[in-house]
C-alpha cells in the first residue's frame, strides 16, 4: 500500500486535460486485459506506466492546443527523470536533468500561470491579447530562477512585460495581502501610479492555492525591492 501526499503548489499541473479516453481510445492501455478489454480485475492504486502509455500522456498533457503562443522557441521531446518531492521554497538549479528540458519547462509555468490570473497582468488589471492570439502578459518568477526560485504557481505572478521589468528591479513588490509597493527611487511615481489598477492591490487568482506565497513575497522584499 502507498500513500502520496502532494501539498497545493509543489507541482506543475499538465498544461492541458488528459481524459481517460482520448480520440484514439484509452490514454493509459495498460488498464486493458489480453483481449483489449478493461480488465475486471481489481488494479493496484500504483502501478507501472509502460514508456508508451508514458509518452502519450505527456505529448496529450503538454501539447499546444490553443493559441496563447509562447514567447520562447520549439524544444526537444519531453524527458522526465525527478521523483515528487516536497514544497521546495529553494531550488538548486545545478542538476543536468530537470523534469523536463528547461524551455519546455518555461513554456508549462508560463501557461500555468498565465491561466490562473486569466491572462491579465495582476498589477494593471490589463488583458491585451494581439490578434495572433498571444497574450501581452508574461509569467514572473517572484523568487528569479537565478536564486534557486522554484518553477511553481505560487512562485509566480502575471505582469505586462513593463511591470515585469521594474518588479525584477525591484521598483515595485508586494506585501503580503497583496498591496502594491512602490519605491521611492521610481523617477516617474505620477505615471506609474496611472498604470496601477484602482484597489491598489494585485490582482490574485480566485483559488488560494494559486496565489503568491508569503515566503516568496518576503523574499522579493528583503533581497529585491529598493525602499
Amino acid at each position: 500500500m502507498y500513500l502520496a501526499l502532494i501539498e497545493d503548489g509543489t507541482y506543475l499541473d499538465f498544461a492541458n486535460h488528459v481524459p481517460f479516453r482520448g480520440p484514439d481510445g484509452l490514454m493509459e492501455l495498460g488498464v486493458l486485459n489480453e483481449e483489449g478489454r478493461i480488465s475486471g480485475r481489481a488494479q493496484s492504486a500504483v502501478r507501472q506506466l509502460s514508456p508508451a502509455d508514458f509518452h502519450r500522456i505527456v505529448e496529450a498533457g503538454l501539447g499546444e492546443l490553443d493559441d496563447l503562443l509562447p514567447r520562447i522557441g520549439e524544444t526537444a521531446p519531453y524527458e522526465f527523470a525527478e521523483e515528487q518531492a516536497p514544497f521546495q521554497f529553494e531550488q538548486e538549479r545545478e542538476r543536468i536533468i530537470q523534469l523536463t528540458s528547461r524551455p519546455v519547462r518555461d513554456r508549462v509555468f508560463r501557461r500555468i500561470v498565465l491561466s490562473a490570473y486569466d491572462e491579465r497582468c495582476a498589477v494593471t488589471g490589463l488583458k491585451l491579447i494581439n490578434g495572433g492570439g498571444r497574450a501581452e502578459v508574461e509569467a514572473a518568477h517572484i523568487r528569479p530562477v537565478e536564486h534557486n526560485g522554484p518553477d511553481t504557481v505560487r512562485n509566480g505572478i502575471a505582469l505586462s512585460g513593463t511591470v515585469h521589468w521594474m518588479f525584477d528591479r525591484g521598483l515595485i513588490s508586494l506585501s503580503d495581502d497583496l498591496d502594491i509597493m512602490v519605491s521611492r527611487q521610481v523617477n516617474d511615481p505620477d505615471r506609474l501610479n496611472g498604470l496601477i489598477n484602482p484597489t491598489r492591490r494585485a490582482l490574485a487568482p480566485e483559488r488560494a492555492a494559486l496565489r503568491p506565497h508569503p515566503h516568496f513575497l518576503a523574499w522579493h522584499r528583503e533581497n529585491c525591492f529598493t525602499q
